[in-house]
């Protein structure tokens, strides 16, 4: 019998501490679309999408059911790849006043070699901004 394979990832989700702070980091800083819906009960949730990926937002307090057994803020590391040149990067993060924890240095992703930097969101989860170096 052949082993069943997954092709993508659809969405993530992350807990936050405040949502509106969040939103405006990853709207401002990394250049997301805050993309509000509708569920079925006919509450408001809210998204962040870029590209063709989706980051769910779970207030800390009030996560929806089902969700991880232990949801938390800052317990996230996530590596987002860019096509843009780190220098802007580092310039455009400078100009946000976003800090950068280290980098550029090199790395391996989930498709080989990366030149990667580092910064915090406002929960202090652990972000990667890398570039493609093969």
């Amino acid at each position: 019998m052949e082993h069943p394979t997954l092709t993508h990832l659809d969405h993530l989700v992350l807990t936050v501490a405040d949502m509106d702070t969040t939103i405006a980091f990853y709207t401002r800083v990394l250049g997301m679309v805050h993309q509000p819906f509708q569920v079925a009960d006919g509450g408001t949730r809210h998204a962040l999408t870029f590209g063709r990926h989706k980051i769910n937002l779970h207030p800390h307090g009030g996560e929806f059911d089902p969700k991880a057994h232990a949801p938390g803020p800052g317990t996230a590391d996530l590596c987002f790849l860019t096509d843009t040149p780190l220098d802007k990067w580092q310039a455009h993060l400078a100009a946000t006043g976003t800090r950068i924890e280290e980098g550029p240095v090199p790395r391996t992703g989930a498709q080989g070699p990366i030149l990667s930097l580092y910064v915090r969101d406002p929960d202090r989860n652990l972000i990667e901004i890398s570039t493609p170096t093969s």
